[in-house]
């Protein structure tokens, strides 16, 4: 076993392992050798410093990869994402990972943000007993809950029924300044968020090889962007799936309705434009009563995670 670095040519190896992963733990993270190689070459990524994989011959078996947020507002909150193969699982290798997580985040913090403390995070989905005990054996809390949500786009839909004065448009370029405004400030109270710079907006969001715009939506009032949502689909999911990779609205056009006329909007586009079903991913602790927004839609939670904090000390 090797371990060292990520680098850009282990796209495949890293894809192949994620499909291994996926093939057992059903999580719904699917990514493709595209998909992999758009993630190995972000530009908030630190490929020699923030990666770390072990190699049994020419295969990745196990990975960790720490991105630094794109802004940080009070604590930086760093994800560490990572897995390790189905056959090599309670070998030690991903608390070796997580280990390395711990001791790297404070320098990858305190170089992006300094003097802003740092708090680590990672994600147990339901079922996956070996994490939840290897993140609370390395001292991480549970902070927050998840939920995947889909919807087959075969039944029925919802009507399309916008507030008075609020029409709905495609996304193009001339919307785009307007739709990352709403998606930063109508997440600025949601826990974890921070907002997009223009240069994550464009490099993670629509200018991600995933990002569908004809298949993503801004509500306007009075020519002002009120509403956002935002497609992404990716080839490898075992369904064409459109999934909502965000939905915004400004606080003070919530409980009118924008966010229900975007879903069923985007949801009847959905269904004319091929797709055979719709996911999401929300914070099933959200105050704004998101869920339940959803549910309405007819999505379904189709699986849980847990999110686990880990405060470190910069620098």
């Amino acid at each position: 076993m090797e371990w060292g670095p990520l680098t850009r040519e282990d796209a495949r190896p890293l894809a192949e392992l994620w499909t291994a992963m996926e093939a057992e733990d059903r999580t719904g993270e699917v990514y493709g050798v595209d998909d992999v190689d758009e993630q190995l070459a972000h530009h908030l990524i630190d490929l020699a410093e923030g990666t770390i994989a072990a190699r049994k011959g020419e295969r990745i078996v196990a990975f960790g990869y720490l991105p630094v947020k794109q802004s940080a507002d009070e604590v930086h909150m760093m994800r560490l994402w990572g897995g390790v193969h189905p056959d090599y699982r309670r070998r030690g290798l991903g608390g070796r990972i997580v280990d390395w997580g711990i001791r790297t985040a404070p320098g990858l913090s305190a170089r992006a943000f300094p003097g802003v403390p740092v708090e680590l995070h990672l994600t147990a989905y339901d079922g996956r007993v070996g994490i939840t005990a290897l993140a609370e054996r390395a001292g991480f809390a549970a902070v927050r809950s998840f939920a995947r949500m889909e919807r087959d786009l075969s039944g029925d839909l919802p009507v399309l029924d916008p507030p008075a004065g609020v029409s709905i448009a495609a996304w193009s370029p001339d919307l785009d300044e307007g739709a990352r405004h709403v998606r930063n400030e109508s997440f600025r109270d949601h826990w974890g968020s921070v907002p997009h710079t223009p240069e994550s907006w464009r490099g993670h969001i629509v200018g991600s090889r995933n990002f569908r715009p004809e298949a993503s939506f801004v509500a306007l009032a009075g020519g002002r962007a009120v509403g956002v949502l935002i497609t992404h689909c990716f080839d490898t999911m075992p369904t064409r799936t459109a999934w909502i990779q965000i939905i915004g609205t400004l606080r003070e056009w919530r409980g009118k309705g924008v966010a229900s006329a975007l879903i069923a909007h985007a949801l009847a586009a959905f269904t004319a434009q091929g797709y055979e079903s719709a996911g999401l991913g929300v914070d099933a602790d959200n105050p704004t009563g998101a869920v339940a927004v959803y549910r309405r839609a007819g999505f379904e939670i189709i699986n849980r995670s847990t999110a686990y904090a880990l405060p470190l000390t910069p620098g």
